[in-house]
């Protein structure tokens, strides 16, 4: 933990050791000073330091040790860090954030399908009829049998609720018989565009997996749970606060949104000084002109120049996801030969509206994991570029997950940043080369091609998709291994990057990702003091031991907003 150094013993000492700093700074004395860190600062003009000084959210000098005592003043936070390792803080590029709900069923990492019933079960005993059971985070690849669940699992123990199971990416979803009545399905009701009803496929009957907009058809028939408006308030306050809380533990200091966010909750908790990160929310791509008038309203109110609230980018969808088999692709699938994903909307549609939102001076996201989605999608970039002008833009390939050889120099050539989550390297390559085969699989999270072809890359979880906690990601970016560790170099190992190559696309690519790199992403003289204090040096130490790491301190806009007890 850090030392409480007596502030006026310091300065006593200091005075008679370094007359000659207080000739080089006569400003003001700085609110807090850690000492004696072990500082990577991602500054490449800077790499290295021992301490660092913040007046107010901004950090005023980066230093070593005997340089920045003239900072020190009688009412000066004095830490010491006894050589721990001081990062930035981490900003997730792509997040789908919200409070913790204790009555989410969980199933992630589960490998048994039985648990699903018996998770279900307990939570069908604690709620009445009628009531809406929901969860997820399965992953069907992880099973014993590596088979897509189905609505048998949940008949028997949730006859009279309806239950919805997501998958771990979000993109299909298990329900039960009740819930398949409530909605109408039977075996005559059509897939509807960009959609699947998985069915049986000797009865042609629902098996229950609902696949991208075929959970549009779904009705539950829901029975609200009996709390009374202040009941139900102090519950979601309460997720927000296990969440806020849950988030500075890991180092995280910013988030933005794929896919919503709603600004003026977070306004609300910044006001009653709840609020301990930053965020950026997002809108969904239209070419409406009287929503990207809306939307320009709220670029108004929460504007890029801010620091802690701010409206980001218009993000929209393309195709699915590998797992669920609804990613897009050129070539159809080895497991599946007759499918090759599913678009969400046409080509001329998605140019549309990235043409339409890109002249109002919107910046767009598209998730994007297959071959052909990302081709689609840079395709309509450079449509843009043509009808409106090239401006810096920076729109984003959302996941950029799976990429053919001549699109990857396209990236830096159209400015557009890829927004990716390595943690999704190591869930996929499981099936990856099953679905897709090895030369596709060569395409696969290309950090190491992406850069080298000078392309920006931001660094995000997907969270809830994937967990919150960054140094898996880290890990993941440094090993190319399953989080349990396996023999070997990893999953094309030619693709790894280092563990500062790594923490720099969390903190400083995602700070470029968002127009912040002007004072976010490194621990810089003028940018924000946000900064993380590990208990170890992960970057030096065993790959095994990066994710067993634990932050001791989390620093935001100045402030210590987080220590581990």
């Amino acid at each position: 933990m850090f030392m409480r150094i007596s502030t006026l013993g310091l300065v006593t000492f200091l005075l008679g050791l370094c007359s000659a700093c207080e000739a080089q700074y006569s400003g003001p004395p700085a609110d807090l000073v850690v000492m004696n860190a072990n500082v990577v600062t991602i500054d490449s003009e800077n790499p290295r330091a021992e301490a660092v000084a913040v007046i107010g959210e901004k950090i005023i000098a980066v230093k070593s040790n005997s340089a920045i005592e003239a900072y020190i003043g009688d009412n000066t936070e004095v830490m010491d860090a006894g050589g721990r390792l001081m990062i930035p803080g981490f900003n997730d590029a792509h997040a789908h954030y919200g409070p913790l709900d204790p009555e989410y069923v969980e199933l992630r990492y589960i490998t048994d399908k039985n648990v699903i019933t018996e998770r279900v079960r307990e939570r069908v005993a604690q709620v009445q009829p009628g009531v809406l059971i929901r969860g997820g985070h399965w992953e069907h690849e992880m099973f014993d049998d590596k088979q897509w669940p189905t609505k048998e699992l949940l008949d028997e123990v949730a006859p009279n609720n309806p239950v919805a199971l997501s998958r771990a990416d979000g993109h299909s979803t298990l329900v039960n018989s009740y819930v398949l009545r409530a909605s109408g399905i039977t075996n005559d009701t059509p897939d509807p565009f960009g959609g699947e009803i998985q069915r049986d496929p000797e009865t042609g009957e629902a098996t229950g997996i609902f696949k991208e907009s075929a959970t549009g058809l779904l009705r539950y028939n829901a029975v609200r749970v009996e709390r009374t408006p202040e009941e139900q308030a102090a519950l979601r306050a309460q997720g927000w606060d296990d969440m806020l809380e849950f988030t500075r533990s890991l180092g995280v200091t910013s988030i933005q949104h794929a896919g919503g966010g709603n600004a003026e909750l977070y306004q609300r908790m910044m006001t009653e000084g709840r609020l301990t990160v930053r965020v950026d929310v997002d809108g969904r791509l239209t070419a409406d002109p009287d929503r990207l008038g809306q939307y320009a309203e709220l670029r108004d109110a929460y504007p890029p120049s801010g620091n802690w609230i701010r409206f980001g980018y218009l993000k929209g969808f393309i195709d699915g996801t590998l797992g669920s088999g609804t990613a897009m692709f050129f070539e159809p699938f080895e497991d599946e030969p007759d499918k090759r994903g599913l678009p969400q909307m046409t080509y001329e549609e998605l140019e549309e509206r990235i043409v339409a939102s890109d002249a109002m001076g919107f910046q767009v996201g598209i998730h994007a994991i297959g071959t052909e989605a990302n081709h689609w999608i840079l395709n309509a970039y450079e449509k843009a570029q043509e009808v409106n002008g090239v401006r810096d833009s920076r729109h984003r390939s959302e996941h950029a997950q799976v990429l053919i050889d001549e699109d990857i120099p396209r990236f830096a050539e159209l400015g557009v940043v890829a927004s990716m989550q390595p943690t999704h390297c190591i869930t996929d390559k499981r099936f990856a080369e099953k679905r897709i085969g090895l030369e596709r699989s060569k395409g696969a999270y290309a950090w190491r091609r992406l850069l080298d072809a000078g392309v920006n890359i931001a660094f995000g979880t997907d969270y809830s998709v994937e967990p919150l906690p960054p140094l898996e990601g880290i890990y993941a970016a440094v090993t190319r291994k399953d989080r349990l560790g396996e023999e070997g170099d990893g999953w094309f190992p030619d693709q790894k990057l280092t563990p500062e190559e790594a923490i720099e696309l969390y903190t400083l690519g995602s700070a470029y990702a968002q127009f912040m790199e002007d004072r976010k992403g490194m621990i810089k003289e003028g940018h924000l003091a946000d900064m993380v204090l590990y208990d170890r040096d992960f970057m030096t130490g065993p790959e095994e031991e990066i994710m067993q790491a634990l932050v001791d301190y989390t620093i935001v806009g100045g402030k210590v907003v987080f220590t581990r007890q």
